[in-house]
């Protein structure tokens, strides 16, 4: 791994000569991705994309590899009944997501290595890929042969999860979750101002429409207690989660093409 600057692998700072020399040494990319939708009574609406972009850089600070502006919209329909949410129909990110990484295979990126903060992303995240591995031997792209995409959720990391596990027990619970809170906390200093004990959640269950959502989840948690979250914690997550994945993007970036 080459230890970096955060500012020499922002992909928005470079130029395009730039990322052609790059292109010269290195095929691989890091895209984020993650959601702009409610995380709770406490949380920050852009939790998931904060997060994503946080473990990101961190990622490609570690493994030199260039990391994109951070796609800060996600698949967050559920969540509409909640005011501040903004949300992309699975359609509409399959579409932003494929188009994205023809743009960069275009230019001859081969390793698309997306980093995602938002579990309603996945499905639709991968349906891209396969799309867009069929767009880009339909175009005659040079590279189609040799493209490959790989969606890494960063809280999904066995190292996280250890962690989450460690410090919540079943207070993590599956959204609005103190693992992700923390890393917010870390990241924005004022965010703490909002934190306060909260009652029980509703616990975790079925996932249909919004009103359905609002009316099963009242306050927007799913069996989480995010009031455990602390910056200190939110230091350890994204190290142990940017560990996880940078060992895990080399192993992608060293995978032969057949």
């Amino acid at each position: 791994m080459v230890a970096t600057s955060v500012e020499d692998i922002r992909l928005q700072l470079r130029s395009w000569p730039e990322v052609e020399e790059y292109l010269k040494r290195s095929k691989g990319v890091i895209v984020p991705l993650g959601s702009t939708e409610q995380h709770g009574p406490t949380g920050a609406i852009g939790t998931d994309a904060l997060t994503a972009e946080a473990v990101a850089l961190e990622v490609g600070r570690r493994t030199g590899v260039l990391v994109t502006p951070a796609q800060a919209f996600g698949m967050a329909e559920h969540h509409l009944g909640f005011a501040g949410t903004m949300s992309l129909q699975p359609s509409t990110l399959l579409a932003v997501m494929h188009d994205l990484v023809l743009s960069l295979a275009r230019h001859g990126f081969e390793r698309i290595y997306v980093i995602n903060g938002h579990g309603g992303n996945i499905a639709t995240c991968k349906a891209a890929f396969a799309q867009a591995y069929g767009t880009a031997a339909s175009r005659g792209l040079p590279n189609a042969g040799a493209l490959r995409c790989k969606l890494a959720n960063w809280f999904m990391a066995p190292e996280a999860m250890n962690l989450a596990r460690e410090l919540y027990g079943d207070k993590e619970g599956h959204h609005a979750t103190p693992s992700e809170i923390a890393i917010t906390l870390q990241l924005e200093p004022s965010l703490l101002s909002k934190q306060r004990p909260l009652p029980d959640p509703a616990p975790a269950g079925p996932i249909h429409g919004p009103e359905d959502f609002r009316r099963r989840h009242p306050d927007g948690r799913m069996g989480s207690d995010p009031s455990l979250a602390t910056a200190e914690h939110g230091a350890r997550f994204l190290d142990v989660s940017a560990a996880a994945l940078a060992k895990d993007l080399e192993r992608f970036l060293g995978e032969p093409a057949s």
